[in-house]
């Protein structure tokens, strides 16, 4: 596969997933914040590290490589170098924003 048709299905699966995660965060805190009796599964879902983790990584990466998408079609034609600038730059910022998470909470 090659790093073109893997960035397509990553970012086609990507917005997906994102879809998904944030209509859970959306649909769990509205059981949260309505109801008088708050129901475990909202509050254990609500409260997941694993999803807000995966949302951050996702969430980064998708970013990033929309940017490079609108970086080549402006004529960008080293597509190698962007890949890896890509990458290292996405690697970067989950990793910090996963670092804040951890502390912050």
């Amino acid at each position: 596969m090659s790093k073109d048709m893997f960035i397509w299905l990553f970012h086609r699966i990507s917005g997906v997933s994102l879809i998904i995660l944030f209509g859970i965060k959306i649909l769990t805190s509205y059981f949260l914040l309505t109801k008088d009796e708050k129901p475990d599964w909202a509050l254990s879902l609500h409260r997941q590290p694993v999803l807000d983790v995966l949302i951050l990584i996702l969430f980064t990466f998708h970013s990033v490589y929309g940017l490079r998408t609108i970086i080549m079609d402006f004529g960008y034609r080293n597509e190698k170098r962007l890949f890896l600038l890509s990458n290292t730059v996405a690697s970067i910022v989950s990793a910090v924003l996963i670092y804040l998470y951890f502390i912050m909470s």
